[in-house]
């Protein structure tokens, strides 16, 4: 696993010891930026199931200002930490353990807000639609946000949450990428 492009490119990142994670492969990350960017101009990343950091540290390598990692496993976090030290830059990422579902609460009493959001839960515990549900009634999204799942290739996502519709989709193998964006318009109306 490393980082493929931006200012940290070619990085060695670790992935989590054992078998309780899924890294997203590195085939699977350049798509996915290619698909979203593939470079920011600045704004607010957030992981809920950051598992090694790797799509995180991806995004703030390519130019996105800043990087909030949540994950519940004590083995994740160290190897977060781990990979983020590979940056030099620990200030531009904030790690936390906790519940992904949780953690919102918390981020919306620390007035947050995200322009870009991973979502890529260990397949068995998949609630998306819930969890972007609550980010949106938290309103710890930014206007033009971008909300990237990765799920089984079984798992159909709605095409819309809220005001959250399906932008883009790709297939790799068994894994599914869904991207939300937000959307500004009312049904039935151009605004």
């Amino acid at each position: 696993m490393r980082v493929i492009s931006g200012e940290y490119g070619g990085r060695r990142l670790k992935a989590v010891p054992g078998n309780s994670t899924r890294p997203t492969t590195d085939k699977i990350k350049e798509s996915l930026f290619n698909m979203i960017g593939p470079y920011f101009d600045g704004g607010q990343c957030l992981d809920l199931f950051a598992g090694s950091g790797g799509l995180s540290i991806e995004a703030v390598s390519r130019g996105m200002d800043g990087a909030v990692l949540i994950d519940k496993a004590p083995i994740a976090i160290k190897t977060i930490q781990e990979n983020i030290a590979v940056t030099k830059d620990a200030e531009k990422f904030t790690v936390i353990r906790s519940d992904a579902s949780r953690i919102l609460s918390t981020l919306k009493g620390k007035k947050m807000c995200f322009d870009l959001v991973f979502l890529d839960p260990p397949y068995a515990e998949q609630q998306i639609p819930s969890q972007i549900t609550q980010l949106l009634k938290l309103d710890l999204l930014s206007s033009d946000a971008l909300i990237v799942c990765e799920v089984d290739k079984k798992v159909d996502l709605p095409e819309q949450i809220q005001n959250a519709k399906v932008y883009k989709t790709a297939q790799y193998g068994i894994t599914n990428i869904v991207i939300y964006e937000l959307s500004t318009k009312e049904e039935g109306k151009d605004v």
